[in-house]
């Protein structure tokens, strides 16, 4: 847990959200930003919002590809995000699907979205605000885990992200320091 002060967290979804989902992405060479993706975070960062990135991963329950690839892919995210004076605060993903083929993997877990696990987590570990908090997913499961944990959803379908969190965070009357040149605008 962290020893800053509440406040507000946006959970991100990534596939579809950050990046591109073309399914079952965990290599970099598979990951085309969605546009305005890293001024998105980085707008989020400068608002004073935690920035988490909550992901279901069934691929790892399939066989595609193991956890270690989910968090190097992250790592890299994360380094692509540095390079533009952005950061996700912390990243989960849900590696469970009860229908796969690695038996590990091959059960129902409260973290898969619909499920609010992952966002509940991230709430227990950092002192987050349930006010003014939200998740941007893509899908119906992502809206129905934000309702689950007491957040607000927000259902982005495509375009610029950072556009798209800007009117979010203006319809708040959020504020967004502007330090720096814009990235990936």
């Amino acid at each position: 847990m962290t020893d800053r002060a509440p406040r507000p967290a946006a959970f991100l979804d990534r596939d579809g959200v950050l990046n591109h989902d073309i399914g079952y992405a965990y290599r970099p060479d598979q990951v085309t930003w969605i546009e305005g993706a890293m001024a998105a975070v980085r707008s989020l960062n400068r608002a004073g919002y935690f920035v988490f990135v909550v992901t279901n991963q069934s691929g790892i329950a399939r066989g595609l590809y193991g956890e270690e690839q989910v968090q190097s892919l992250h790592r890299w995210m994360d380094e692509r995000l540095a390079e533009h004076d952005a950061h996700v605060d912390d990243w989960r993903y849900c590696p469970y699907h009860p229908d796969n083929q690695v038996q590990r993997y091959a059960r129902y877990a409260d973290w898969r979205k619909p499920a609010p696990g992952m966002l509940l987590d991230l709430m227990d570990r950092w002192q987050v605000r349930r006010a003014g908090s939200f998740l941007i997913g893509d899908r119906d499961s992502d809206m129905q885990a934000a309702a689950a944990a007491g957040v607000a959803g927000r259902l982005y379908e495509g375009g610029n992200l950072d556009g798209f969190v800007r009117r979010l965070l203006a319809a708040d009357g959020t504020v967004i320091s502007e330090v720096g040149e814009d990235a990936n605008r």
